[in-house]
């Protein structure tokens, strides 16, 4: 239909029954109802037209025989339902001629005029809003308006009639527009297609958006953009559009002016041509959508949005982009699924941008984005990138921290992911690539890439190089050494060599290669392998040569003296991380162990012994001429790998039977007689399972294949094997082989044992027992130990622990508390760490260590369930006390042995100030430990320690500086920070500063007072450093106050309160221990902290996701948080109004922010769903209902009444109303002198109420009332307690000064006789006074005197100004006020 044509009032209105249907056993009609152009139908059957006559006939007194009569028997015959028809058609039609102007409500519903008349539409939409127009309003969501409703609208304006034709107030037009007038949040959803029933096309229908007069955000679907009028109107406060399937180019939106003016500019710029039009623009437009259209080029109009911050142009048909220049606001650009080729300048274009999504276009190069700078996330998924080579072009870009490059043509080369993370060097680390991010076991195979290929290039530096050098840096760098001179483990390393120790061990092969497992073979496996190192010289590269600065010499590292006394006797325990790249996907490794296989296999056939190959025959053919560096022909490669170049047998053996289905490194132990530990690869074949020892060299920093030493243990076929199963659920796999008493455990990661186990239970016939961890760790605990929150177990890593004692002889720390350990009993003094290795787990609650006699265990039934824990013993400790100890800073530039060793393998615990030192067998389960130990600790609900560091960080003149950089090899870092936080305003430097003013009544402990001597910058590094636990939060205020806890509501805590954009840290005094279950555990003292660098305190975390409402105290003297249990209920007992006040704002805007922010990443999530909540909440009874869905809760009345009831009838049974007004409320404390050799003051707290004539003291429940939901019965006691009360009048004078108390007042009152205000102590509310206060307290006889500190200096000035007021009014003379000293 033709929708141009107006609907007048004047329109004529017809209805006609064009048929009937039956259904079921009744009669429907079908009504067509025209008005207009426009028509659509209804159905409905004989009840309903009687249901409209009954209404009719009370409401507008319609004849009562109107309406045909109704029919019992026959109804449904074929001629009664025609002639039925006929007689409700004309019906119908006599009611609408009744009612020409404006039919009834009810015939308007009988006909939908609701949903297809424009009268009818604009007096529904106006009763409902003025039912539900303030509360929509007011609680600010979007509000949905359909074309067909904006249409009737626009008509209903155009027509000259009154606002409410009806006679019904209700259905005023006046309440649309004055809902339009101040609505924010719009969207108007049109469809494709005719409207219901009707013939209505909502596409097509124009509409008028000038109505609306304050509208922030409007999205707009499936319209024809030549329709829309009044688009210019909303430039003055629109600040976000969203446009989608309604328009092919932006400048229809954008400038819809430019249909009738061609030459225009927009406002404010200069021009020397002419032009018709001058265009205002779009100031306050932050965010453009007009992604699901049909544009093909970003035209001109860009210009008119300077301010656009967020700009969607996905799923258009563009080419090209350009003049994007014009958008020097713009930091996230998506321009997904286009129809892009290619990106050439785009720097010039996009200079601040920081999220650009180019994902589904038809990216075959990136040459145009190598100068991104500010660049953090880069979508880049579904292209036709095909070569890795282009990573070069992005992999310089500074910022970028996410980039996504899945389903291109790249991802299908092997190794993918490696590949790309080794382009970005050093940065690896901290790009997270396809939603994933960088694995140990990733960044470990990329920095082996790296290292390979630094070594590639220095030789090929070398090989150039006319000059070669060989001899060792120092005094005797004259001459040249031989091979064989002996050198230090920690000698000097140059920074600029890629290879200066190369250590050589003697190489020995099995004289027996057995199926059957006997004695023999057994006794062999307990050998542990002792290391003998040839130290090789020295060797400075070409590249030291070339460099611009002189080669240095650097220092040991920091690590090489504490550990290097460890990496010998452990050198042998341990699975470095370089032989993980050595896998069954690589082609050349597992050749030549099928080679190795194959020549055992020949030698059982020919039992001629084999000849032990020694490395030392080698020695003259290992260092060639050419260069410096150190490599072995084929033939010493086949030497390494245990195939001698003698051999000669014939192949004869079949290959198949060889051929390697899987590799698996892992940490084996053995047990029979003794106990065995080694790092080994354990090969499944076609026919057998094969264990090979690996021989390690820490001073390697990568082992290449050809440096790779392997000698085989035993070859088992699978016929002979007893039992393969999980011994461990996901961490170790048990051996055990018929005919022999040895067993051996295999430990590795979780993915590797399952392929593993998979792999050779279909050629084991064997019952496979399936369990997992938590059925596991639940048999060694008692039913009352097992909590249901710690159902979920974590982990399963192959460890040894080393004793603290032995550790500090190393580390030179004899001051290191020692009896940790065998408080939760690990050791046994007489042991040595190493001798026997342990198994730790995590549970959300507690690290828990399984100790396990392999040797016992050895010895019984493979079958029997209970072996494992016959043979072990479980130990806990609470992960709440238990930390990582903070890294040191280490200014070594080297990377020794022993700093790789510790950074592959060791973690630092700390129990208090106690050390637990773990070094990990596989160095992918530190990793993997850290990452959950740190998740699991930030997801503990109680009071759990920190460490505070004490470093050079923290001083003054090194803060300025921050190096986004700086990490540790290896090592977990913090949670990421961006640039934001990284560099933060001076503003909120300057505000931390003035904040962090820790008020003198509150004791501090060693760590609270490290804190508040802290400036503003060292506040935010120590709150990213050692505090934050979730990701990219900032810092936004810091509160010094006493908290009262749920559990213990009569232990009052010095707390420094950090809020931040996620989360609320409660930094705690050191008497929080008595408020934990473990206090007894980690005993340690705050004197042990005076010559440490590092302090340990006391935290508590509630995430502002978990906040669930706020109680404001009275007079804004405290406030009560409350989260989802009783443990998450604190009270902050400020006493001070002004700082309770700036934090609850604060509080308000960080969870505004929480609500407001967008993702800065490209999200298929409707529009909305990101930015249409914009209410800063909505307040009903005394309760904001925050956006977020915190409440914050406020005095009502009704408790101010109830307080000044009690108040009242302590003094009179029947008071004057008049006379007990609360004029003042205040948290204070009463100071009490304690005579001694030193007087000291005690602070007792009270609550302080003032009326017109009397001064009350009472002993107040800050933290229990209101009652919790989850309350089952009262608190023990009362809310309020009177303790003391005195008249006003009696009041004899004020002193102020130091006296007592530092700003203390001395309140003295005349004993005189009277009525006693405590002799009303009847009430419920009250338990029985301790007394009446302290009649001779530093006061002359007949005197009473009150010594009370306000710590607020507003409330102060406050208690003095009321109180010299209201004595002046009944006293008739100015209140004494005098000065101490």
């Amino acid at each position: 239909m033709d929708a141009s044509s107006l609907v007048e009032e004047s329109a004529e209105k017809r209805v006609c029954i064009v048929g009937s249907e039956l259904v079921e056993n009744y009669t429907v009609y079908i009504i067509e109802v025209k008005v207009g152009d426009h028509s659509w139908t209804v159905k409905h059957r004989y009840s309903d037209f009687h249901d409209l006559h009954e209404k009719l006939t009370a409401e507008k007194k319609i004849d009562k025989h109107l309406l045909p009569p109704k029919k019992i028997i026959g109804k449904n015959s074929k001629s009664l339902v025609e002639k039925r028809q006929k007689e409700l058609e004309v019906y119908l039609q006599t009611l609408l001629n009744r009612f020409p102007s404006a039919a009834p409500k009810v015939l308007s519903n009988f006909l939908h005029y609701h949903l297809y008349e424009i009268n009818g539409i604009a007096a529904g939409l106006a009763e409902e809003l003025f039912h539900k127009g303030e509360q929509l309003l007011a609680a600010g969501e979007v509000f949905l308006l359909r074309p067909l409703q904006l249409y009737a609208i626009t008509q209903q304006l155009k027509l000259a009639k009154p606002t409410c034709a009806n006679g019904d107030a209700k259905a005023d037009l006046g309440h649309i527009l004055d809902f339009t007038c101040r609505l924010k949040y719009l969207k108007i959803p049109g469809m494709k297609g005719v409207v219901g029933t009707s013939n209505i096309e909502e596409q097509s229908l124009p509409f008028d958006l000038s109505i609306f007069k304050a509208l922030l955000q409007i999205e707009i679907s499936d319209c024809v953009t030549g329709q829309i009028k009044g688009l210019p109107s909303l430039r003055p406060t629109l600040a976000t559009l969203s446009i989608h399937l309604s328009t092919n180019n932006m400048k229809e939106i954008v400038v819809p002016e430019a249909t009738e003016f061609a030459q225009w500019e927009p406002e404010g710029v200069d021009t020397d041509c002419p032009v018709t039009a001058i265009i205002p623009k779009w100031k306050m437009l932050t965010t453009l959508d007009m992604s699901r259209n049909f544009i093909c080029c970003t035209d001109e109009s860009v210009k008119l949005i300077p301010a656009v911050e967020f700009l969607d142009l996905s799923h258009n048909e563009l080419t090209s982009v350009e003049n994007l220049q014009h958008l020097y606001n713009l930091v996230h650009l998506d321009l997904s699924f286009n129809k892009l080729k290619v990106l050439e300048g785009v720097h010039t274009k996009l200079g601040n941008i920081k999220t650009l999504n180019l994902a589904g276009n038809q990216m075959e190069t990136l040459s145009g984005l190598s100068k991104l700078y500010s660049l953090a996330n880069l979508d880049l998924s579904s292209n036709k990138l095909g070569q890795l080579d282009e990573i070069k072009h992005i992999c310089a870009l500074p910022c970028l921290e996410k980039l996504a490059l899945a389903n291109n043509p790249m991802c299908i080369i092997p190794d993918y992911r490696t590949k790309v993370l080794a382009q970005f060097c050093d940065r690896a680390s901290e790009v997270c690539l396809d939603g994933t991010a960088t694995t140990e076991k990733e960044f470990d195979t990329v920095e082996v890439l790296k290292a390979i290929q630094k070594a590639k290039e220095a030789k090929g530096r070398m090989a150039n190089s006319e000059k070669r050098v060989s001899d060792v840096p120092g005094p005797a760098a004259g001459g040249p050494q031989s091979s064989s001179s002996s050198a230090s483990p920690s000698l000097s390393r140059s920074t600029c060599s890629s290879q200066e120790v190369t250590c050589k061990e003697k190489a020995f092969f099995t004289k027996e290669i057995l199926t059957h497992v006997d004695s023999t073979f057994t006794q062999r496996c307990y050998d542990v392998y002792t290391k003998t190192c040839d130290v090789i010289p020295q060797v400075k590269t070409d590249s030291c040569l070339s460099a611009d600065v002189p080669c240095e010499t650097v220092s040991p590292c920091c690590f090489e003296e504490i550990w290097q006394p460890w990496t010998t006797s452990l050198s042998n325990l341990l699975l470095p991380p370089s032989f993980l790249q050595h896998n069954s996907t690589n082609q050349e490794f597992t050749g030549k162990l099928s080679a190795l296989i194959r020549s055992s296999n020949k030698e059982k056939s020919t039992p001629t012994p084999h000849s032990t190959t020694s490395l030392d025959d080698t020695d003259q053919n290992c260092l060639h001429s050419g260069d410096g560096y150190f490599e072995m022909s084929l033939d010493d490669r086949e030497e390494i790998m245990g195939c001698s170049s003698s051999s000669t047998v014939q192949d004869d053996v079949n290959k198949d039977s060889d051929r390697v289905n899987m590799v698996v490194w892992c940490c084996c132990v053995s047990a029979g007689e003794g106990l065995s530990q080694r790092p080994s690869c354990l090969v499944a074949t076609d026919s057998s399972l094969v264990l090979f020892s690996a021989r390690i060299q820490l001073e390697e920093p990568a082992i290449t294949l050809e440096e790779l030493y392997l000698e085989k243990d035993f070859v088992v076929s699978y016929a002979d094997v007893e039992t393969f199963r999980f011994e461990v659920p996901d961490v170790c796999v048990s051996l055990k082989v018929k005919s022999s008493n040895t067993r051996w455990w295999f430990f590795s990661d979780t993915q590797s044992l399952k392929e593993l186990h998979s792999c050779v239970s279909l050629q084991v016939n064997q019952t496979n027992v399936t369990s997992n961890a938590q059925q596991f760790i639940r048999q060694f605990l008692n039913s009352w130990d097992f909590e249901e929150n710690e159902a979920s177990v974590k982990g399963g890593h192959l460890i040894h622990f080393f004793k603290p004692n032995s550790m500090a002889t190393s580390i030179n720390m004899p001051g290191i508390p020692t009896d940790v350990l065998s408080q939760i009993g690990l050791f046994e003094s007489n042991k040595d760490p190493t001798s026997n290795p342990m198994i730790l787990f995590l549970t959300p609650r507690h690290l828990c260590v399984l100790k396990v006699d392999f040797v016992a265990l050895a010895g019984r039934d493979p079958w029997d369930a209970n072996a494992m824990r016959g043979c072990s013993k479980i130990t806990r400790i609470p992960l709440s006390f238990t930390l990582l100890k903070p890294k040191q800073g280490c200014s070594c530039r080297g990377v020794s042995t022993s700093h790789g060793f510790h950074g592959d393998h060791v973690v630092e615990l700390m129990g208090g100030h106690e050390l637990l030192t773990v070094v990990f067998a596989l160095s992918q389960d530190k990793l993997t430990f850290q990452q959950e130990f740190i998740r699991l600790r930030g997801n503990l609900r109680e009071i759990k320690t920190i460490a505070l560091q004490r470093n050079s960080r923290l001083e003054p003149s090194t803060t300025s500086q921050r190096n986004p950089n700086t990490s540790v090899t290896r090592e977990v870092s913090q949670p990421h920070l961006s640039l934001s936080l990284l560099y933060p305003a001076k503003s909120l430097i300057q505000q931390l500063m003035e904040d962090n003013q820790c008020p003198s009544h509150l004791t501090l402990s060693s760590s609270l007072r490290f804190i508040s001597s802290l400036n503003g910058e060292q506040l935010i590094h120590l709150f990213h450093d050692n505090i934050a636990e979730v990701e990219n939060e900032e810092l936004k205020l810091i509160l010094w106050t006493s908290v009262l806890f749920y559990r213990s509501p009569d232990v009052e805590i010095t707390a420094c309160v950090l809020l931040s954009t996620r989360a609320l840290y409660l930094i705690l005094d050191d008497s929080a221990a008595m408020l934990t279950n473990h206090s007894m555990m980690w005993t340690w003292q705050p004197s042990e902290e005076k010559d440490s660098d590092i302090l340990i305190s006391y935290s508590f975390t509630l995430k502002l996701k978990d906040l669930h409402s706020v109680n404001v105290g009275l007079f804004d003297q405290y406030f009560r948080i409350v989260g989802p249990s009783a443990d998450h209920i604190i009270t902050c007992l400020t006493r001070d109004s002004y700082s309770t006040h700036r934090f609850l704002q604060q509080l308000m805007t960080v969870l505004s922010l929480l609500e407001k922010v967008p993702s800065p990443e490209p999200s298929e999530m409707d529009f909305y769903s990101q930015f249409g909540k914009k209410s800063t909440g909505k307040m009903e009874n005394y309760e904001l209902v925050h956006s977020s869905k915190v409440k914050f809760v406020y005095p009502s009345e009704e408790e101010i009444g109830d307080l000044t009831f009690i108040v009242a009838e302590r003094k009179n049974p029947h008071p004057p109303s008049h006379s007990f007004n609360i004029l003042l409320y205040v948290l204070v404390f009463q100071v009490h002198v304690v005579q001694g050799q030193t007087a000291r003051s005690i602070l007792q707290p009270k609550a302080l109420i003032l009326t017109s004539t009397d001064v009350f003291l009472l002993d107040e429940d800050h933290i229990s009332y209101p009652l919790p939901e989850f309350a089952k019965e009262p608190p023990q006691r009362d809310k309020y307690r009177l303790t003391d009360a005195r008249r006003i009048r009696d009041l004899d004078r004020v002193l102020m000064g130091y006296q007592t108390y530092p700003q203390a007042l001395t309140l003295v009152f005349d004993d005189v006789p009277g009525p006693d205000l405590l002799c009303h102590l009847t009430m419920d509310h009250f338990a029985e006074s301790e007394g009446k206060g302290d009649r001779t307290q530093g006061g002359a006889e007949g005197e009473v005197q009150w010594c009370i500190f306000v710590p607020g200096a507003d409330s102060r000035e406050r208690l003095i100004s009321l109180l010299a007021r209201q004595w002046e009014a009944l006293c008739s003379r100015e209140l004494p006020v005098e000065l101490t000293g």
